[in-house]
């Protein structure tokens, strides 16, 4: 086992689409508790990198059978047998150790809440074998990363006040609407994008009992879905709106109205998956800037 092979067989270029939300996640944080970036964000990272990690070799392991059939996926490392089941659930040991103690370095609420991500992850590759709604189960598994580098910097700051609301005297969603309604956006974004991903293997699923959107519903369906999921999770960061400024706004409108052209033209575009992939993973970065640019002092997370 050598790092190309870990790099390719966890696909660590799909760390570029969760990165950008865990870091607004992030500044969000620092911006709403009016704190200055600290070595928390190393650990965050870590985490991020042992979550992501663990999501995909889990989901390689318990998809094995499943993308031996596929001829798309069968030369998979664990599909072809170039890797195997011990290297691969030795790779989930660290990437588990990883996203465990950077969660116990950050705070007592991110260690104790560290569980649920890895839930997430072992529940996902059994329900696509179930219901199509495997598409925004994967979606909160992403989800998670922008609310997961929040709690990460609110655990610090109020304990368990931060998930709870019960602070001493008086409740405050602390959460809601920002990071709440960043989280739920994220969600429609990457089930859109996963319906159109699994158009690929609409005649596999259905040879091998995988409920795919495409395959239950057909393309046109797909289509006019996933655009609806487009304005979804463009309303939705629009309602969170981390601060009172036109950046993030423009930003997800701009992103949200490419990411449905290349939708719209996906029968006309030579590679439509790699073009959606690109323009998905920049919709992430785009916004990050988008925050970045922010003056924290003139916005809605401003608590002074």
């Amino acid at each position: 086992m050598d790092l190309k092979q870990v790099a390719s067989f966890v696909k660590i270029e799909h760390t570029l689409f969760s990165l950008p939300f865990v870091l607004i996640g992030y500044f969000i944080a620092l911006a709403q508790f009016n704190i200055p970036p600290g070595l928390d964000l190393l650990w965050i990272l870590i985490a991020a990198i042992g979550a992501r990690g663990l999501a995909m070799a889990l989901n390689r392991i318990i998809d094995k059978d499943i993308d031996a059939e596929n001829p798309r996926t069968a030369e998979r490392h664990l599909a072809s047998g170039s890797m195997t089941m011990n290297t691969a659930w030795t790779l989930c040991a660290i990437f588990l150790i990883m996203l465990v103690f950077s969660a116990w370095q950050l705070n007592q609420v991110a260690l104790m809440m560290s569980w649920l991500p890895v839930l997430v992850f072992v529940i996902y590759p059994y329900l696509k074998r179930y219901t199509w709604l495997c598409h925004f189960w994967l979606g909160l598994c992403l989800g998670l990363a922008p609310a997961g580098a929040w709690v990460a910097v609110a655990g610090d700051v109020h304990g368990w006040a931060a998930i709870t609301g019960m602070h001493d005297g008086f409740t405050d969603l602390l959460w809601y609407p920002t990071i709440f309604f960043i989280s739920l956006g994220v969600m429609f974004w990457i089930a859109a994008f996963d319906i159109n991903y699994a158009r690929m293997d609409i005649e596999s699923d259905k040879e091998n009992g995988i409920h795919s959107f495409p395959s239950k519903f057909g393309e046109t369906a797909t289509t006019r879905t996933s655009i609806q999921m487009t304005l979804l999770w463009f309303a939705c960061f629009a309602i969170s709106n981390p601060m009172d400024e036109a950046w993030f706004l423009m930003a997800a409108g701009l992103m949200a109205v490419l990411n449905i052209i290349v939708i719209l033209r996906h029968t006309k575009l030579a590679d439509f998956q790699t073009t959606l992939f690109r323009i998905s993973m920049l919709t992430g970065w785009i916004l990050l800037v988008a925050v970045l640019l922010m003056d924290p002092s003139q916005g809605s997370m401003n608590l002074d």
